[in-house]
């Protein structure tokens, strides 16, 4: 667990700035995984998304490259404080999967090859902030940096997006994922410092 002053919220973000309080910049791409590197063969992959009601839509991977994709250019920030600016990726946004899928749903429980999940707020993954990305840089994701496909969620601590994703639940109520269960935050601001529970 982290040091905890009570009543801190972080510092505002100015408009020139960058870099996350706390945070380090690195040029190279760390690779840090909670367990073994899972290799997905494409010809067995498979998106599924369950809504809360319980209805699934899926993708395999020729059907999931069909859909409308976008180059996304972001920072990206880890909890181990490591920041790494102007990341090239391309993926299919959020917004694109959900586009035909009726929810009333306000929280989502990421799941990956491997066993991995993790929580977000529904509306972190709407309005264009959020993606599965399958390229990085230019190249096929690597399966060390979650290929073949990725959650991407920028905007917060990069363990909210989930390597090897090949599911995304829709739920009415809020579920812990693997590393929230274990201590960090739950929600994972890097502009507030939101590493742990209680920051």
């Amino acid at each position: 667990m982290g040091i905890v002053s009570p009543g801190f919220a972080g510092r505002r973000r100015s408009g020139s700035e960058k870099l996350p309080p706390g945070q380090y910049l690195v040029t190279d791409f760390p690779v840090l995984s909670a367990g073994p590197t899972p290799r997905v063969d494409t010809g067995k992959w498979e998106l599924r998304i369950r809504s809360e009601t319980g209805r699934v839509y899926t993708w395999d991977w020729a059907a999931f490259l069909r859909l409308p994709s976008e180059d996304i250019t972001v920072d990206i920030h880890c909890v181990t404080k490591w920041s790494k600016f102007g990341t090239g990726w391309r993926g299919v946004s959020v917004d694109t999967l959900l586009a035909d899928v009726e929810t009333s749903a306000e929280f989502a429980l990421a799941r990956s090859y491997g066993g991995y999940t993790t929580n977000l707020p529904l509306q972190d993954l709407l309005g264009g902030q959020a993606w599965v990305a399958y390229r990085y840089d230019g190249q096929d994701l690597a399966p060390e940096h979650g290929g073949p496909a990725r959650l991407l969620v920028p905007h917060l601590y990069f363990w909210k997006s989930a390597k090897w994703v090949n599911g995304i639940d829709l739920m009415a109520k809020d579920q812990q994922g693997f590393w929230e269960s274990l201590g960090y935050h739950n929600y994972g601001d890097p502009w507030r410092e939101q590493r742990y529970w209680g920051d």
